[in-house]
């Protein structure tokens, strides 16, 4: 139930994220990566087990640049959560999420900027 929550949470905070990128005129194709992307995060992003047992939470920003491919090529830290065990996780996701879906035809290059929150409602 807990997984479920936490999926939903950051489901939903990575659409209004996604939200703040201006649409190109192939929005539709745009919206199934953003849901792509979406998913893949959902998928890969873990709740280290020393924060569930110390009961930590936390929320961070992490800019990404992603090549057409789908490669990042770069990321980011904008904000912490402050949690050094969180914040250790930042980068093992990131890697984790590499390569994300190729873009949509005729984008060369996005970056964006992805909310992450670990929350244990």
């Amino acid at each position: 139930m807990l997984k479920k929550i936490n999926t939903l949470i950051l489901a939903v905070s990575t659409l209004v994220a996604f939200g703040l990128i201006s649409a190109p005129a192939n929005a539709m194709d745009m919206n199934g990566w953003k849901q792509a992307v979406v998913k893949k995060v959902v998928e890969n992003q873990t709740y280290p087990r020393s924060a569930l047992a110390r009961e930590i939470e936390g929320k961070a920003k992490v800019r990404l640049t992603v090549a057409a491919n789908g490669s990042i090529t770069s990321h980011e830290v904008v904000e912490q959560t402050g949690e050094d065990i969180l914040d250790r996780e930042i980068p093992k996701l990131v890697e984790r999420l590499n390569p994300l879906p190729s873009l949509p035809d005729g984008q060369t290059e996005l970056s964006f900027v992805l909310p992450l929150n670990w929350s244990l409602n």
